[in-house]
């Protein structure tokens, strides 16, 4: 007897939505917290100095220039707030000088709109910045310059300059460790490597090209975490190279990069060799004692890879000799790929082993060896 779902009520739908919704917007206030934080010094800060250090009247422009400059983002790079600092001081001056020039009018207004945007659009291609800077624009035009002064109209332009300079100190001061995003990414990075390796050492042992399509569908989707890599370990090096308190982080944040550039290119060596596998299961070109000796090298690549992943995780004491033992096993592992070796004697599942050659050399060098340390680890053809 066949049970039916009954639909649930739009009440219930609408509770399931709301709770959803709560959920993962607590989530996101919960990581919001730091930079929330960060943004209210900088507004507030801003002010403060431009009316009570500079003795500005009502130095609206400082506050939002600091805002603009340092953005909302967990991790706030240095040359972004540097160059969205200099655009909103250059917008002001832009307004504050055509309205000098023009007067208020509606002419005045729309040239200075449009620059501004113009000019956001050249520092940044989100649609964010565009509509804050436009924002900012419109505000100098509505709002009468103040009267007086040392730079008289131009009082606005040095405000801006105050909000600039205060998001720059805070972005350097703030306390973080450059070295946790880096890692963070990195190691989300080379655990779908990892499962990438399982998928295709399955899809091979049970002859299922779909566990290999798995795995290639997973590799391609890795690109924008390994974007979002670069975008870390640039950060990273940003603070270490301006910030005095993390300039001891340099030379290891340096080598990140390095181990970052590796894994990039050994996910793409793993998409190439998770095709030819998929061509290679569907056309059953590999005999019982291939079958068996590839899985279980496949295998061994996920179970070093997974020692990579540990050891880029540990960025103490303990880092160095996690990169050794990651080496050993993979070194160990280049060892074996001889197509001879593994009983493999079909020319699709030679292919195989000749990609993965690459590939161990891309992460032997990952895990700190030189190409020609990694590359001497192979057996000759």
């Amino acid at each position: 007897m066949t049970s039916e779902r009954t639909p649930s009520s739009p009440l219930a739908r609408a509770r399931r939505f709301a709770k959803r919704r709560a959920r993962v917007g607590l989530r996101r206030a919960r990581r919001s917290v730091v930079p929330a934080l960060q943004m209210t010094v900088a507004g507030v800060g801003a002010y403060t100095v431009a009316e009570r250090v500079v003795g500005h009247d009502a130095p609206l422009f400082a506050a939002i220039a600091a805002l603009i400059a340092l953005g909302f983002s967990k991790e706030p790079r240095m040359r972004k707030v540097l160059e969205v600092s200099v655009g909103c001081t250059l917008g002001i001056l832009i307004g504050d000088l055509l309205l000098h020039l023009l007067g208020a009018n509606l002419a005045t207004a729309a040239v200075v709109l449009f620059l501004s945007i113009m000019l956001a659009r050249f520092l940044d291609s989100g649609p964010v910045l565009a509509m804050q800077m436009g924002l900012q624009a419109l505000l100098v035009v509505l709002i009468p310059p103040p009267e007086g002064g040392a730079l008289g109209p131009f009082t606005r332009s040095l405000d801006a300059i105050i909000g600039g300079a205060v998001a720059l100190v805070i972005t350097l001061l703030t306390p973080k460790d450059p070295r946790r995003e880096p890692i963070a990414e990195l190691k989300s990075v080379v655990d779908a490597m990892t499962a990438s390796f399982r998928d295709v050492a399955e899809a091979v042992r049970s002859s299922d090209s779909r566990q290999a399509w798995h795995s290639l569908i997973r590799c391609r989707g890795l690109q924008p975490q390994i974007d979002e890599l670069r975008s870390a370990v640039s950060s990273a090096k940003e603070l270490t190279s301006f910030s005095p308190a993390y300039r001891k982080h340099r030379h290891y944040v340096r080598h990140m990069g390095e181990v970052a550039d590796h894994v990039d290119l050994s996910v793409r060596s793993m998409r190439v060799v998770a095709r030819r596998i998929i061509s290679t299961v569907d056309n059953a070109s590999l005999s019982d004692a291939g079958v068996e000796n590839l899985s279980a090298v496949l295998d061994e690549f996920a179970d070093a890879s997974l020692l990579l992943s540990q050891a880029v995780s540990e960025p103490g004491s303990a880092y160095s000799q996690r990169m050794e033992t990651a080496q050993e096993a993979l070194a160990s592992l280049a060892q074996q790929l001889h197509p001879k070796w593994l009983g493999i004697v079909t020319l699709e599942g030679e292919t195989v082993v000749l990609l993965l050659r690459t590939l161990v050399v891309d992460l032997l060098q990952a895990a700190g060896a030189s190409h020609e340390d990694a590359r001497d680890q192979l057996p000759e053809l």
